[in-house]
């Protein structure tokens, strides 16, 4: 069973940083990333990895977000930097056992795995 536990949400000023933390459990390898919502809005796919540490972003967030991921501790992580008004919304942590990506960062929202969120929100 897997399970996807995300933290490091919270409120911040823009131009402010947070950290966000997904802690994935019964999941062994594959494509890991991040993608976010706005109530009313469609999901936005932000960051991804793959199984052999391809990276892709959103071009909204390239140069601002960094994705890593500790496999030893089955943690993936999303670093937000200079963040934006508009980055305010509910962040998941998602993951699939695909190896790579298909499109890229796009393919986070046909992942199988997601987790609950944790919520962003830059004033």
């Amino acid at each position: 069973h897997v399970q996807l536990v995300e933290s490091g949400g919270g409120s911040v000023q823009a131009g402010g940083s947070l950290n966000l933390s997904c802690v994935a459990s019964g999941y062994s390898k594959g494509c890991m990333g991040w993608f976010r919502q706005v109530p009313g809005e469609e999901r936005e796919g932000v960051a991804s990895v793959d199984n052999d540490g391809t990276i892709s972003y959103a071009d909204s967030v390239k140069g601002r977000f960094t994705i890593s991921k500790d496999t030893a501790k089955n943690t993936l992580y999303l670093q937000m930097d200079s963040l934006k008004v508009e980055d305010s919304a509910m962040y998941y942590c998602a993951a699939d056992y695909r190896p790579s990506f298909t499109v890229g960062v796009a393919d986070i929202l046909s992942f199988a795995y997601t987790g609950k969120g944790t919520q962003v929100t830059v004033s």
